[in-house]
């Protein structure tokens, strides 16, 4: 089983097709959209492919090291052209074109007007070993 990580982003994908804020969604599509997630948790649970999730807040701070004994550098609230995580999902499953089927469902989850969101969400494979540096 390979682990991978499923990004839902508030900005920095490219567009949906379904493509309205959240934030302009009505608290019943909110609510669909949210049971859509816990449903297809559900699924997966029972699958043993669902490891874990969370949703983000679109409130965040980048931070940095700026030499021994100086504050962190810090750069935030975030800039409305940063990339910005809505979210995240992890799932355990046997190849990568299952990770690649179960993105393409999760992005049919309901948004505005119930209908599929479409987003683009992206997917990331967990690093089984250290990276090898070739000289």
């Amino acid at each position: 089983m390979a682990k991978y990580l499923l990004l839902k982003h508030y900005r920095g994908a490219p567009a949906s097709i379904n493509d309205v804020p959240m934030d302009q969604w009505t608290p019943e599509e909110i609510s669909a959209h949210v049971q859509y997630m816990n449903d297809f948790a559900a699924r997966l649970e029972g699958t043993g492919e669902f490891v874990d999730s969370q949703a983000l807040s679109a409130e965040g701070t980048f931070v940095r090291y700026d030499g021994e004994g100086r504050p962190p550098v810090t750069d935030g609230p975030f800039a409305e052209t940063k990339d910005l995580i809505a979210g995240w999902m992890v799932i355990d499953v046997e190849t990568h074109e299952r990770a690649l089927q179960l993105a393409g469902e999760l992005s049919a989850a309901p948004g505005a007007g119930g209908k599929p969101i479409h987003e683009w969400l992206e997917v990331r494979p967990f690093l089984t070993e250290p990276p090898t540096i070739t000289e």
